[in-house]
């Protein structure tokens, strides 16, 4: 049952990657498989359980794709460095645009829960 919602992932992976060559080379393959994956879930409205099973089997591993990165940080240190004036602005530039969003998402989100018992 798990082998056939890996299926699903792989097959989804590969037409995203068909559709990043033929089409969309701007967007990665593996970010369109994931678009296709959220339509199909949409349409059905519901998760399949072989692929409920595959995704509960593949989470525990999720970890493993934080190596990678933390390598290259370690790596690129001097890079990072030179960078960190723009890093810094745009990490402050995100907290201002963030932060009051989601306090009016909050906000909004419980204005409609009281409507809406």
């Amino acid at each position: 049952m798990m082998l056939k919602g890996l299926l699903y992932l792989v097959v989804l992976q590969l037409l995203g990657s068909l559709i990043n060559a033929l089409f969309l080379p701007g967007l990665p393959g593996s970010i369109i498989g994931l678009l296709l994956l959220f339509g199909c879930l949409l349409l059905r409205g519901e998760v399949p359980e072989p692929l409920r099973l595959a995704a509960n089997g593949l989470l525990q591993y999720l970890p493993l794709f934080l190596v990678v990165p933390a390598a290259g940080i370690m790596v690129s240190g001097d890079k990072l460095l030179g960078e960190l004036p723009a890093i810094a602005a745009a990490l402050v530039l995100s907290l201002l645009v963030t932060v009051p969003f989601c306090g009016w998402l909050l906000q909004t989100l419980a204005r409609r829960m009281e409507r809406d018992p």
